[in-house]
């Protein structure tokens, strides 16, 4: 199964009653593994995740740090990209990764992490400031 068919299976399992905006997301680790996710709404709706951020945290509590993939599977067209905080949250597992953006329609972009996320804060500048404020340690 490709990255973009995870991605569509997994939005079939989406959770948006509040919205109808149905998201399917799938992330592959360096070894291959494939974790998928989709977007799950609550009625508080500030605390609904997204589909790309579950598919990541599942890979992580796996042990799968390093990604180098993430499909987004959406009904609209032109596909969705992920929203900032899923932009940042792949960036810290996967500053490398290639995005597939892809639509039920058959549409598919693929581009760099990197294009939708330009100049992004990164993991090496908290370790920087936290190893300057204990003098280096």
């Amino acid at each position: 199964m490709s990255l973009v068919d995870a991605a569509r299976e997994a939005r079939l399992r989406a959770h948006a009653p509040y919205s109808g905006f149905r998201v399917g997301a799938a992330v592959q680790s360096a070894d291959g593994t494939v974790f998928h996710g989709c977007n799950v709404e609550i009625s508080s709706y500030s605390h609904t995740c997204c589909a790309e951020r579950v598919a990541v945290f599942k890979a992580v509590s796996e042990g799968h740090t390093e990604l180098v993939a993430c499909a987004v599977m959406t009904d609209v067209s032109p596909p969705a990209t992920p929203c900032g905080a899923c932009r940042q949250v792949l960036h810290d597992f996967g500053p490398d990764m290639v995005m597939l953006l892809a639509n039920l329609d058959g549409e598919c972009v693929e581009m760099p992490l990197k294009a939708l996320l330009p100049d992004a804060f990164t993991p090496a500048q908290v370790l920087e400031k936290i190893k300057a404020r204990h003098g280096g340690a």
